[in-house]
């Protein structure tokens, strides 16, 4: 029986969660979030570092795993909570981001003041 390529970020149903579904829903969450969370040019960068084929795995899969909890629906706290949606979030991206800091490229953060700059 083939698996589908992937990680299993999210665990949840047996779905399988992976690069493309980060990707899907990364852009309406960081837009939903961008007022919540102060450092979201370092999230982008981070979005873009962990789409970076020159990234290693093990930074990619970090990357990933906090990326894919950023957009998944069901967290600890949930996101809609006023003032508090977005704080395990944050606790999960500020290490994620710390953990893999020496991938992400001046290049990754130019991207994201870029892409930023166009979707404000």
């Amino acid at each position: 029986m083939a698996q589908q390529p992937g990680f299993d970020f999210f665990g949840f149903g047996g779905k399988l969660g992976d690069e493309n579904e980060v990707r899907e829903k990364f852009w309406r969450t960081a837009k939903k979030a961008a007022r919540q969370i102060p450092f979201m040019e370092e999230v982008v960068a981070a979005y873009y570092c962990a789409m970076d084929k020159n990234t290693p795995l093990r930074a990619k899969g970090v990357l990933l795993a906090a990326l894919g909890y950023f957009v998944l629906p069901v967290d600890v706290i949930p996101d809609f909570v006023f003032g508090l949606g977005f704080t395990d979030d944050i606790a999960v991206l500020t290490a994620a981001i710390t953990a893999v800091s020496a991938h992400i490229t001046p290049a990754h953060r130019q991207a994201a003041k870029d892409a930023i700059a166009d979707k404000g």
